[in-house]
């Protein structure tokens, strides 16, 4: 099994939803399903119905979960000596050299990735350019909107 790299708070956030999902969720729709079937005819019971489509998802989810956490392999930046070099779990400010716009990303896994939330995957080409470079490095990104040129302001390792 390849092994993805994930960061810490990643990793504990897919296994609070896997607590959730088997301690909370699971239960409620096992208690539905009882509830529907002591209704009667199954046939035409839209609650059972309901109930057993709504397990199934719940159980893929919990299934897809631990797979995910599996394959993880979690990695703690804050243990990494502060090097100024920009890694797989790094959060780096970037300036635009051309419009002198600044912006922060944290590079994260794939499943953690939100731009909202200033996180990146890892595989992104932006995150890609990323990888190996040090603060003061230029980079250049190629973006469907063209070439962007950026300078490292600061990496953190938080």
């Amino acid at each position: 099994m390849q092994k993805v790299p994930m960061t810490v708070n990643g990793a504990n956030q897919l296994k609070e939803e896997l607590e959730h999902l088997k301690k909370i969720k699971r239960p409620q729709i096992i208690k539905a399903i009882a509830e529907a079937r002591a209704h009667g005819d199954l046939k035409e019971n839209a609650e059972y119905h309901a109930a057993k489509e709504q397990q199934s998802f719940i159980e893929g989810r919990i299934n897809e979960v631990e797979v995910k956490l599996a394959a993880a392999h979690v990695i703690d930046v804050t243990q990494m000596g502060a090097t100024g070099k920009v890694i797989f779990g790094a959060t780096v400010t970037l300036i635009n050299t051309d419009t002198d716009e600044t912006i922060s990303y944290q590079i994260v896994g794939e499943d953690e990735a939100d731009l909202k939330a200033s996180k990146v995957s890892a595989m992104s080409p932006l995150a890609r350019s990323l990888i190996s470079k040090e603060e003061g490095d230029e980079v250049m990104v190629i973006t469907p909107a063209g070439k962007i040129h950026y300078i490292i302001d600061g990496v953190e390792y938080i």
